[in-house]
């Protein structure tokens, strides 16, 4: 029973420093176009993340069950890549580095689950949907997505995401510059007029980000502890001598109980509360500089890819998505005017991530094994 508080309490940890790890996502065009101002921001993106955070489970279902087997791993690995996620989300935000604590968490759970397993069948790779095959093109693509398993879930969004990113951040602020230029040719009329307008535009566009937000990276840690509840029932006995009152622990079948989903989005809430300042400069003045009709069509862009992603329960980085929009409305300025070597080291940042995680749960789980240690 102790450890499976613990791990729960290290996934409301990991939640918690999600939170003020990616508020970026959902803020930072926002205050680098001086749309809202910190406070303003937070308070918006807080009271949203929380709302989606509690809108859905499709994603959670994906990280608990859709990615590892089961059958083949403990609460053990599961802590171990928890650490590896908490360790890799500090190392990031220090450095001011916007990377994905989706990817934190999805490589420390898988390299735990190697070390569990002796080899990789602890890895669901792919399970094709009963879609896949029968569709034709464009359907087979997105029954692709639908189906369960570390390639389509986390390894081709990883590169896809930020790709359709920076093309659609590209192609609506250009829509959106075409737009205004036939109201108004007179570059000087035009820019006061869309910013004025625009600024309040990013109200809406940042509601939706940070509810989308919630919607996706809060989830994350609900699957987790829900696969911790789901092993503690049904491989342990850990709650064979549970009180009447802690029944609502036991979870025969993996499920993600209401209980879980409130926690989990109060701490996530709680976390961006915090604020992320260092990402937050790194995304909203450091890499372009920005105007509001950037910020506007960057969070819109990144929003409608994560409702997308969401829908079919992808645990998408909705940093690499919110990343590669930034640079991609940027880049209509000019080329030049995106800063290259901040989005070079981001994208070393992200290369790295799953890689390092997978290699610390391993490690971890590893060593506990060595030691000797079983689950009661």
């Amino acid at each position: 029973m102790t450890l499976v508080l613990f791990v729960i309490l290290i996934a409301l940890v990991f939640e918690f420093i999600n939170g003020f790890h990616d508020c970026a996502n959902a803020i930072a065009t926002s205050v680098g176009t001086r749309a809202l101002s910190a406070g303003q921001a937070i308070i918006l993106a807080a009271t949203l993340d929380l709302l989606g955070a509690l809108s859905g489970t499709a994603v959670a279902k994906t990280v608990g069950a859709g990615l590892v087997d089961t059958n083949l791993i403990n609460l053990t690995p599961i802590v171990c890549a928890l650490i590896g996620g908490i360790f890799w989300n500090l190392v990031t935000w220090y450095y001011g580095l916007p990377s994905s604590s989706s990817h934190a968490l999805m490589g420390g759970l898988c390299g735990a689950a190697i070390a569990s397993a002796g080899g990789v069948a602890g890895i669901i790779w792919f399970k094709p949907s009963p879609e896949f095959g029968f569709r034709g093109f464009f359907g087979d693509i997105v029954a692709f997505f639908k189906s369960a398993g570390l390639l389509p879930k986390v390894l081709v969004p990883m590169f896809a995401a930020p790709i359709v990113g920076l093309l659609l951040g590209f192609f609506i602020t250009s829509v959106l510059y075409f737009i205004l230029g036939r109201i108004n040719r007179k570059p000087e009329i035009r820019t006061r007029h869309a910013n004025r307008g625009f600024r309040g535009l990013q109200l809406v566009s940042s509601a939706w980000m940070a509810f989308e937000h919630g919607r996706n990276d809060a989830q994350k840690s609900m699957g987790i502890i829900a696969l911790t509840l789901f092993l503690a029932t049904s491989k342990t006995t850990a709650f064979n001598d549970l009180p009447s009152w802690l029944h609502f622990l036991r979870t025969p079948q993996f499920d993600i109980a209401d209980w879980v989903k409130v926690v989990c989005a109060i701490t996530m809430a709680a976390g961006v509360s915090m604020g992320g300042w260092r990402i937050i400069k790194t995304l909203g003045k450091n890499m372009v500089k920005l105007e509001p009709v950037h910020g506007f069509a960057a969070q819109t862009t990144a929003s409608m890819v994560i409702e997308a992603a969401t829908s079919i329960g992808i645990p998408l980085s909705t940093t690499h998505v919110v990343s590669g929009s930034v640079m991609g409305v940027g880049a209509t300025k000019r080329l030049n005017a995106v800063k290259w070597s901040i989005a070079e080291r981001m994208l070393w940042a992200w290369i790295m991530t799953i890689p390092i995680c997978g290699s610390i749960g391993f490690g971890l789980t590893w060593v506990v094994m060595k030691l000797g240690f079983r689950e009661g």
